[in-house]
């Protein structure tokens, strides 16, 4: 079940990390990259850390979730991340979402919601879905606007500079 907006008293821990996340979305803009930064957590410590890098790899699927999968994957020598947290700035989508259930990520933390291609809450709930061979927690809605706003500067500022 995808909890939405959980209390200040229960995101303590998630808002953390998710300003981590934040600082690779950051990262991301300033590379000319869609701003979307993830987090790959295991018992407290960061084990991976990454940011969307599809126009510098040419590689539709170098989003910051895969990246930090493969990451974190390598820092543990294991492709289970059975005892890891994901957390990212925007919902995951399908592809995403896939991986997450390969690796077994027990717990997705997002921050903005994805009304176009979110896998997790908003079109699909792949994460839930009970015929898949793993599901996950999902908590969305940490740092929400922090995480839209980046987005949307970036968006405006491809409009403007009249960028697809």
């Amino acid at each position: 079940m995808v909890a939405e907006n959980r209390p200040p008293e229960d995101a303590g821990p998630h808002t953390a990390y998710m300003r981590l996340a934040l600082l690779e979305a950051q990262a991301a803009m300033e590379a000319e990259e869609v701003p979307v930064g993830a987090v790959v957590v295991q018992h407290g410590r960061v084990i991976a850390a990454a940011h969307n890098q599809r126009e510098q790899l040419r590689d539709p699927t170098a989003h910051a979730e895969m990246i930090a999968i493969t990451q974190a994957a390598e820092s543990l020598g294991s492709w289970r991340l059975i005892d890891c947290a994901l957390y990212v700035t925007l919902e995951p989508c399908p592809m995403c979402a896939g991986a997450i259930v390969q690796a077994r990520i027990p717990l997705v933390v997002y921050g903005a919601r994805d009304a176009k291609a979110g896998a997790v809450a908003s079109l699909y709930q792949l994460l839930e879905d009970r015929r898949l061979n793993h599901t996950a927690e999902v908590v969305g809605g940490i740092l929400e606007r922090e995480c839209g706003e980046i987005l949307s500067r970036f968006f405006a500022q491809q409009r403007a500079a009249g960028k697809k």
